[in-house]
């Protein structure tokens, strides 16, 4: 039977999230007659990861579901043991990389990837803590109908089954790599209030991710298209397109990828840094392989947490070395898009090694340009007063530490990727075995290469 990941990463409340990723799941194995493998990873605090446990003890067993729910501590045990057994070199490094103590949007996903390796997945599947579900007629929209649909199947089948095709013919023999929809509702990105207080500063600040030499047309579009998703229209019909999928048209909140995609290359590891776990979706799309964009959107919304003075710091730094990051991203992005089929192997698949390459070469840029936008920030930060000025102190008086550490990150996902070929093939071969029920609070499993035991607290 065929296995898929769908994967929940959070660290904060999210029981009613944990109920519907939970309906979807049920949907998947009842459908589509696969073995869904439901994936929390949970860096909650004691009092929220209680809670989350009574949520997933209190999902109704469905034949087909398997319910595993980590925190930290399990999630560590298992790395250390890939990690000892794959032979990379630096291990304390790698389990740093893969379970940072700050937040890392691309190190959860990446866990959830060696994971659904262990688990013999043939995708992976992920939803966020933030995010709802849509309805029509009464009955949620799950996004995990197109994913199971089309992934790793090949394009030319996949072309009678979708509503319609832009997809090159020369692609047609390549199986579906991913499949993605955007979201409804607020931002992915919290700068609403910017754009209300003043759209000038907002077209400084967001403009700041957009390449150099894109002509002005282009790079007003772009702004204005950022972070917005598909809008706010409700979800009337379907609509699927077989193509080479836009990456400003699929969010991570409504993505599935194929392990043929995740099994050669991770995400990068950068820590307090929003858009870091978007990689993937470039790397597809530059290499040509085949993607299905959907408008099954998610319903997207802000915690309560977001709203809070301790949250908006927090998120404007994220904000901030997201900036500082695109100054590298966007140079890979350049040398993956003009690489084009290249960057595949004889037998289609990403050649890491090249995109290893170009992440290293990267880091040799002169970080003047990121010290101009720090300049940008600030400057319009504290144009905007209040709590943004706040923030701007905060940025001056980190503004080394910004520079270097966005540095860093790209040096330390080329090391990552050298890694994750020895860790993802560890994972497949020596598998994670799971016990006990098919639904339980905690799923005890046999750590590789040890005795069995339960590892629920």
């Amino acid at each position: 039977m065929r296995r898929v990941c769908l994967t929940l990463p959070t660290n904060r409340a999210c029981a009613a999230t944990i109920r519907a990723v939970g309906e979807e799941a049920a949907y998947g194995a009842r459908h589509f007659g696969v073995e869904v493998h439901l994936l929390i990873l949970d860096s909650s605090d004691a009092p929220v990861l209680a809670e989350h446990r009574a949520a997933v003890g209190a999902l109704p067993p469905v034949p087909g579901v398997v319910v595993h729910h980590f925190d930290e501590a399990e999630q560590r045990t298992f790395l250390r043991e890939v990690i000892a057994r794959s032979g990379v070199a630096a291990p304390e490094r790698v389990l740093d990389l893969m379970l940072p103590s700050r937040v890392s949007y691309g190190a959860c996903t990446n866990r959830a990837f060696l994971i659904a390796e262990a688990l013999g997945c043939a995708s992976v599947h992920r939803r966020d803590s933030d995010s709802r579900y849509q309805y029509l007629d009464g009955e949620p929209v799950f996004p995990f109908h197109h994913e199971l649909t089309a992934l790793g199947r090949q394009a030319a089948e996949v072309a009678g089954l979708v509503s319609r095709s832009r997809l090159d013919p020369a692609c047609a023999d390549r199986p579906v790599a991913m499949v993605g929809g955007s979201f409804v509702g607020e931002m992915s990105v919290d700068v609403g209030e910017i754009r209300r207080l003043d759209p000038g500063v907002y077209h400084d600040v967001i403009g700041l991710s957009v390449p150099a030499g894109y002509p002005e047309i282009w790079r007003r579009n772009l702004i204005e298209e950022s972070f917005r998703g598909a809008g706010t229209a409700s979800f009337t019909g379907d609509r699927t397109t077989l193509t080479a999928v836009s990456p400003m048209r699929v969010d991570m909140c409504n993505i599935g990828f194929d392990h043929g995609v995740y099994g050669r290359v991770p995400l990068p590891p950068a820590t307090d840094t929003i858009g870091s776990d978007y990689f993937l979706i470039h790397l597809v799309h530059d290499a040509g392989l085949p993607g299905v964009l959907h408008n099954r959107h998610i319903d997207n919304y802000y915690t309560g947490e977001r709203r809070s003075d301790s949250g908006f710091l927090a998120y404007q730094l994220r904000l901030a070395k997201y900036l500082l990051s695109t100054l590298y991203v966007n140079a890979v992005y350049a040398r993956t898009a003009a690489a084009g089929a290249a960057l595949l192997d004889a037998g289609g698949h990403v050649r890491a090694s090249a995109v290893a390459g170009f992440v290293r070469d990267s880091t040799r840029l002169d970080r003047a340009e990121n010290g101009e936008r720090l300049d940008v920030v600030d400057r319009s930060y504290r144009g905007l007063g209040g709590r943004y000025a706040a923030a701007a102190d905060v940025f001056a008086a980190r503004r080394d530490q910004l520079l270097d550490e966005a540095r860093t990150d790209m040096e330390e996902f080329a090391l990552l990727i050298d890694a994750w070929e020895p860790l993802a093939r560890t994972s497949r071969s020596e598998g994670l075995r799971v016990s006990g029920e098919l639904r339980s609070s905690g799923t005890a499993f046999e750590p590789i290469g040890s005795p069995a035991r339960g590892l629920t607290p």
